[in-house]
């Protein structure tokens, strides 16, 4: 596309003397979530794509979901008891994309089932009634039926699950992997055209003598400056997003609120047939997932409003919340075990009523277009990405004052070009795989987390290395030293925790085993010419 006013270009000559510069359409500053989905979208408009991040990729809220697929339960009750249609609207999208994800990326995400326990009858109707008109949302998309759990069925599924209960409900959503999503995301957008950098951070935005914007200057950690000329620019920072708001026009009212969720890593395996459990009405009304997560569980979530600074810090008030009604629903437990936890914002846009509580906030998305032509993709959630990336594409092409060119194929990294063969052909590569991964008591486990995490790309990336960096490192997620190369060399890993947290998840399911792993980890960081570094969850 052709880019650039002629005040435009004389501003970017102006500006770009001396300094690296690059020129594209479209300039996306977040590559969380929202702003990797647009990146993918565009380079499949055959626009040319500019997408940086302060951080990692992925590494803010993004990293720190709920790992859920979902249309969302809670905002269908709520639906109901408010009779609000917005949040009826926001759970059929969410159930649509739920399908799109679980199909698009079968190698990153399966249907999971999670049970509803009741203490009566009229609790299991209730419940029943309500899950009923989740699948029937679905419409053809549905996933699977919800179904009625006699007493003996919901002790058999979660055998420590307190006593005095009448059975329950068991419905299904998705579960997945946020962070390689997110990356892939990324990284095929990159395979596609685009310019992908993380830890480089937008210091400036410029405009054009008329007021428009027209590029942005950033700065990476080590102190280089690049200039970035482009025909429209998107801010997708989430939690962030008010930040970059107000730099482009310090005239406009903030509009996120962010709500803190945090989630906690037990040792202790509560969901040993695969099947979830969802609290759907604690003493002050949130709701609470336990989920089956690498033979742990993962317990979560909170919502808590905070700080921007405090939004991925938990506090010990919320982990001893958390806590205490693991004790409630399992009591038999007697000493928890907490292999590791974690916190993220969630960027809520700012309800009109302001006696709303966070968790009352319908988790609704808007792009916003400033008069400079900033475009905001705000609110939102995981599962619904897509559905902000193709609402952002319809934003830009008002901005461009054009449509975009027409959609081309493009597969995510990992997924064969017919998605519904993929998982057929990873059955198909296991065989090549045992001829590779060393022969030992968890080769089967380290051929299954090389093909969830790269999918179809697994055999390339070991089939070429020496078998000494192919020894499993772990018991707990079998990461070997080829893949933490791959990491570096090839996913734009540069600290420990972009490798023991994000390009694989060993430090968010057991921390400690993360930290004996990291000297090999910072070994290979040094060898690759970056620094040593610590692991710290909050980053």
């Amino acid at each position: 596309m052709k880019i650039g006013s002629v005040g435009g270009m004389q501003l970017y000559e102006e500006v770009c003397n001396g300094m690296n510069s690059q020129k594209v359409d479209l300039l996306i500053i977040g590559a969380g979530a929202s702003g990797a989905c647009i990146a993918y979208e565009a380079v499949k408009r055959g626009l040319k794509v500019g997408l940086l991040d302060q951080g990692d990729i992925g590494g803010g809220t993004s990293c720190r979901s709920t790992k859920l697929l979902h249309g969302g339960v809670r905002y269908l009750e709520l639906a109901f008891k408010n009779f609000d249609l917005a949040q009826l609207r926001l759970v059929r999208e969410a159930l649509i994309e739920r399908a799109y994800w679980l199909e698009k990326v079968p190698f990153l995400s399966h249907r999971l089932e999670l049970a509803l326990p009741t203490e009566g009858c009229f609790g299991k109707a209730y419940y029943r009634v309500g899950l009923g008109i989740y699948d029937t949302l679905s419409g053809r998309k549905a996933i699977g039926s919800s179904r009625l759990l006699q007493k003996a069925e919901l002790s058999q599924a979660l055998p420590l699950l307190r006593d005095g209960l009448n059975g329950g409900v068991a419905y299904s959503d998705g579960q997945f992997n946020d962070a390689r999503l997110n990356l892939l995301l990324a990284l095929t957008a990159e395979k596609k055209g685009a310019i992908l950098r993380n830890y480089c951070k937008v210091v400036e935005l410029k405009n054009q003598p008329s007021g428009r914007l027209c590029g942005a200057t950033s700065i990476n950690s080590v102190g280089k400056e690049e200039y970035w000329e482009a025909s429209v620019i998107v801010n997708a920072t989430g939690i962030h997003s008010d930040k970059l708001r107000q730099m482009a026009d310090s005239s406009v009212p903030t509009r996120i609120t962010t709500s803190r969720g945090i989630h906690l890593i037990l040792k202790e395996n509560l969901c040993p047939r695969g099947i979830g459990l969802l609290l759907p009405s604690t003493d002050d009304g949130r709701v609470l997932f336990l989920l089956p997560f690498y033979g742990h569980t993962q317990v979560g979530t909170t919502d808590t409003p905070c700080n921007l600074s405090k939004a991925n810090q938990p506090s010990d008030s919320e982990k001893e919340y958390l806590i205490k009604h693991i004790k409630h629903w399992f009591p038999s437990l007697k000493n928890l075990e907490v292999s590791s936890y974690w916190a993220g914002g969630r960027p809520l846009l700012s309800p009109s009523n302001n006696e709303l509580s966070s968790s009352q906030v319908v988790r609704e998305h808007e792009i916003e277009t400033l008069p400079c032509g900033l475009i905001s993709a705000m609110g939102g959630k995981w599962t619904t990405c897509r559905a902000i990336a193709m609402d952002t594409l319809k934003a830009i092409e008002l901005v461009l004052k054009k449509p975009l060119p027409k959609a081309k194929q493009l597969q995510i990294i990992g997924v064969n070009e017919q998605p519904s063969k993929t998982n057929y052909l990873l059955e198909c590569q296991r065989e090549e795989m045992a001829k590779h991964v060393p022969t030992s008591a968890i080769q089967s486990k380290q051929i299954a987390h090389l093909q969830a995490n790269y999918g179809l790309e697994a055999l390339p990336i070991i089939s070429d290395a020496p078998s000494s960096q192919l020894e499993p490192l772990s018991n707990v997620i079998p990461l070997c030293e080829a893949e933490i190369r791959h990491s570096i060399v090839n996913e734009h890993a540069k600290t420990a925790n972009d490798i023991l947290s994000r390009r694989c998840r060993l430090s968010m399911v057991d921390l400690s085993e993360a930290k004996r792993v990291l000297p090999v980890v910072n070994k290979h960081l040094r060898d690759a010419g970056l620094e040593a570094s610590p692991l710290d969850l909050k980053n």
